[in-house]
């Protein structure tokens, strides 16, 4: 099975996706959306350095590709130059925008997980290796909603690269019932939100074992 293409909806913003996913019980990394650098540089003392800031906003669905994100800024300075850099950054056509502040979490691998809606199979989950190796290894599996624990399962069993999912570089194995739960937890948004159209959750990084959602993107009807 392959993703379906492109759709006519709009996108919500990264931290009303990941509001969205926490409401289905998917852990998501904690963020402050900040008006303005002073404001970044507050949430940055609160959370604890390093942090990462985005810039965010509806209208904003790819932020890698146009250098809307700054990662490990460990000082006061660091973040209130990337929040000044970022909001400058922003152009007419991402409308309303802001600085959006979280912590830096590192894992040695990361996932990708989401939702799509086939036009044969209907609504189905989708898990799978993610980063910057998500198109290049194409290692991913699709399982049609609604899915219980066993399909879940079944679906991370699937996966080829079986190594990644045990202990790597000193870090413990993925927790696969946790891994689990995030994919009930996305077929559970799916049932309930017949106008979403596609979640996208890449990366979904493994930390001491367990997946944190860090970055989402979810689209629902016009």
């Amino acid at each position: 099975m392959t993703a379906p293409g492109p759709t006519a909806g709009r996108t919500l913003a990264e931290d009303d996706s990941a509001a969205l996913l926490a409401e289905f019980g998917i852990p998501v990394a904690p963020a402050t959306r900040c008006a303005d650098p002073d404001a970044a540089v507050e949430a940055a003392d609160a959370i604890g350095y390093p942090v990462v800031a985005k810039l965010v906003g509806d209208a904003i669905a790819h932020k890698t590709e146009r250098g809307l994100v700054r990662l490990s800024l460990r000082d006061p300075d660091a973040v209130r130059d990337a929040a000044t850099a970022l909001l400058a950054a922003s152009t007419p056509a991402d409308g309303e925008v802001a600085v959006l502040v979280a912590p830096m979490l590192r894992g040695a691998r990361e996932l990708v997980a989401g939702v799509v809606r086939d036009p044969q199979f209907g609504p189905c989950v989708m898990i799978g290796l993610g980063g910057v190796l998500t198109e290049a290894l194409a290692d991913v599996a699709f399982v049609p909603v609604p899915l219980d624990a066993l399909d879940a399962a079944e679906a991370i069993e699937s996966l080829t690269a079986q190594a990644l999912l045990g202990p790597v570089r000193g870090e413990p194995a993925v927790d696969r019932d946790a891994l689990t739960a995030v994919l009930l937890g996305l077929g559970a948004l799916a049932e309930a939100r017949p106008d979403v159209v596609s979640v996208d959750v890449n990366p979904l990084i493994v930390v001491d074992g367990r997946p944190v959602a860090v970055d989402a993107l979810v689209e629902v009807d016009a």
